[in-house]
């Protein structure tokens, strides 16, 4: 190959790999959203612990031969519940796209980007009850989404 195409392959992927990171949100075709819920503090990046009585609930984050997935992607949580977001193979965050969501106070914002498997990001569940859309940024117009349920305290 020629130095002005290695060149360009180079520049090319480049541009790919930090585009992935910071590309735009895809919006899903439809979805359901929970009334508008008091403020109440985000999640932090760090370890989260549940409420008296709630658990923690893993969702992984995947990347293989059938694509890029939350397993499971649709599940059912409780407020004082913990979703902890451990990534397997890939590299991906975790979203709670406002406009996805709309009404809906308190989501955490958008996750770092998860690079090393086993890494992990909580999410503590103290928004309200109802249905939350959430993504990968960076895999979401490849169908790495998914909906939390969430029904009040046990």
């Amino acid at each position: 190959m020629s130095r002005n195409v290695l060149t360009a392959v180079a520049l090319a992927t480049a541009t790919f790999a930090l585009a992935c990171g910071k590309g735009e949100q895809a919006q899903p075709a439809e979805s359901t959203q929970a009334a508008a819920a008091p403020a109440a503090a985000p999640a932090t990046s760090g370890a989260q612990t549940p409420d008296a009585g709630g658990v923690i609930d893993t969702v992984m984050m995947i990347t293989d031969g059938t694509g890029n997935y939350f397993k499971p992607k649709d599940f059912t949580v409780h407020q004082g519940d913990v979703i902890r977001y451990t990534l397997g193979v890939g590299v991906h965050n975790v979203s709670f796209p406002a406009d996805s969501n709309k009404g809906a106070q308190g989501l955490p914002g958008p996750s770092e980007l998860l690079q090393l498997p086993g890494q992990t990001y909580d999410v503590k569940v103290n928004f309200n009850p109802g249905t939350y859309y959430y993504q990968c940024d960076a895999h979401a117009a490849l169908g790495m989404v998914g909906h939390i349920k969430v029904e009040a305290k046990k």
